[in-house]
């Protein structure tokens, strides 16, 4: 992530916006479990919340300085952070009672390594488990603020074929003004 990106994540404004709209609207009716995954939780402002809400959660990262400072600041009792590519991540299958990814799916550089991503996703939940998540919609300001960054934005017409072919059932793609959710669960 750029500079200006870095900062954002971290800011008041985003964790009031991570609080009060986008992982209410994420989570809203979705069931996890007690072994929740996040994918890419950056700062981890996301991961905040999630660890209100459930027992554990182990956060995966792929930025070693991002992965080491979510380290240093949470309960090693109730969160596990784990510097890993999600690519190909390092758990057993069927390790996950449930997972989810915020706003983090445009940093994986190709298309091709995000449905990669989905696929690991898919196989370290258990049977029945829950995948949900959302993504920023491109607009002018979203492109400004990826200025030198990587942004490969997440078309959600597409996005439904692309997380059946990654092995889900049960798939459910929403829109609201600039952001995308999704919902899928592991048959």
């Amino acid at each position: 992530m750029n500079r200006f990106h870095r900062w954002y994540c971290r800011s008041p404004r985003w964790q009031r916006t991570v609080e009060d709209r986008l992982l209410p609207w994420v989570l809203s009716d979705v069931e996890l479990g007690e072994r929740v995954l996040e994918v890419g939780p950056g700062p981890g402002l996301t991961t905040d919340v999630l660890t209100k809400r459930y027992p554990h959660v182990t956060a995966v990262e792929v930025d070693p300085q991002l992965a080491e400072s979510l380290r240093v600041r949470v309960d090693p009792e109730r969160v596990e952070v784990v510097h890993a590519d999600a690519t190909a991540m390092p758990f057993p299958d069927g390790s996950f009672s449930g997972a989810v990814c915020f706003t983090m799916l445009h940093h994986v550089p190709t298309a091709e390594l995000q449905d990669r991503l989905l696929a690991e996703v898919c196989r370290v939940l258990a049977p029945g488990a829950t995948f949900a998540g959302s993504d920023s919609l491109p607009g002018l300001v979203f492109r400004a603020a990826h200025i030198r960054d990587t942004m490969v934005p997440v078309d959600p017409r597409w996005l439904p074929q692309r997380l059946t072919r990654a092995g889900f059932s049960d798939v459910k793609v929403g829109r609201a003004a600039r952001q995308l959710r999704f919902r899928a669960r592991r048959p």
